[in-house]
């Protein structure tokens, strides 16, 4: 299982339900890696996606303790359920998008992390576990450093080592 996550300088993830950032080349890398493949993720994060409406192309997994119908998405109530459903796809195709808790819950089953890194710090009220101080994680790719309207940032690979 693979997550994929945008973060600033502090790991910083989301602010009132929302992004913190906006950059047409990160939207594109999030397209290109999701695309035909399984994203999971929790009810507040479906509920920012636009329209509310699952992500086209891909299967759509949400967890949620309430007991909902979303055409278009499968609704599991538990983690287990979740690893019950993603346990239909290659680990390789799946890709947990967040929020918050749903990183939490699903990070010790996550062997790969597409991190984009903005450096710049930003009023937040959701992060996302400090990979770089975690030594169950290591760097394994940087892309060069890209700039969108004066932030720089980069697209990074961790992978799990143990």
């Amino acid at each position: 299982m693979n997550l994929i996550v945008s973060v600033d300088k502090d790991w910083a993830i989301g602010c009132g339900n929302q992004l913190l950032f906006h950059v047409p080349e990160d939207m594109s890398y999030f397209r290109k890696m999701t695309v035909g493949k399984v994203v999971v993720m929790g009810l507040m994060t479906f509920f920012s996606l636009p329209e509310s409406k699952p992500l086209k192309d891909r299967v759509n997994i949400v967890l949620s303790d309430k007991d909902l119908d979303i055409r278009g998405a499968v609704v599991c109530r538990s983690i287990g359920e979740v690893l019950e459903e993603t346990a239909k796809y290659p680990p390789d195709d799946v890709f947990v998008i967040g929020g918050q808790s749903v990183y939490e819950q699903l990070l010790p089953y996550c062997t790969r992390a597409y991190v984009t890194a903005f450096c710049a710090h930003k009023r937040a009220d959701r992060y996302f576990p400090d990979l770089s101080r975690d030594p169950a994680w290591r760097l394994v790719s940087r892309s060069g450093i890209r700039r969108h309207e004066g932030t720089d940032y980069t697209f990074d690979i961790y992978e799990r080592v143990s």
